[in-house]
């Protein structure tokens, strides 16, 4: 079982992101106060018929890593991602099943770094990120999510 160490949302595509004890996920919707949840969020899209941008999360683990290897200080909400987690590998969620404190999620997709995100850091991430970026996924029921909660799968 892991757990959420950190919670980040942007207001608009571009904006920072800012940081949360607690959200509220909305099923079908994302997170509240959330580019995407809003709808303004340009990068909506589905995967295999599911949508993939309510909800993205990456291990604080390959964020370490990453700033050992390369010698950079990133912090863990530089990267963008909703949730930061600690102690579950996420690629293992892809197409499956998972709780954040009891709340059922689906994982979609491997959420892969982009250009954009290389462009933000301004240094390589690419290849040393790839197959390590995270997870998308869909809320498939609404909650309050806290740092400190609980995701295992489920």
């Amino acid at each position: 079982m892991g757990k959420i160490s950190g919670i980040y949302t942007a207001s608009s595509a571009g904006a920072g992101v800012t940081g949360h004890s607690q959200v509220s996920l909305k099923a079908g919707k994302g997170i509240v106060g959330d580019r995407y949840y809003s709808e303004t969020g340009k990068n909506r899209s589905s995967h295999n018929g599911q949508p993939d941008w309510e909800l993205t999360l990456i291990e604080s683990e390959v964020i370490d890593a990453f700033n050992r290897a390369t010698g950079n200080r990133f912090h863990h909400s530089d990267f963008r991602r909703n949730l930061i987690t600690e102690d579950i590998r996420l690629n293992d969620l892809v197409g499956k099943r998972f709780t954040i404190n009891g709340l059922l999620c689906f994982g979609v997709q491997l959420c892969e770094p982009c250009a954009s995100l290389q462009r933000r850091l301004a240094v390589q991430i690419l290849p040393d990120l790839v197959g390590k970026g995270g997870l998308r996924a869909q809320i498939l029921g609404s909650a309050v999510v806290r740092v400190g909660d609980s995701i295992e799968p489920a």
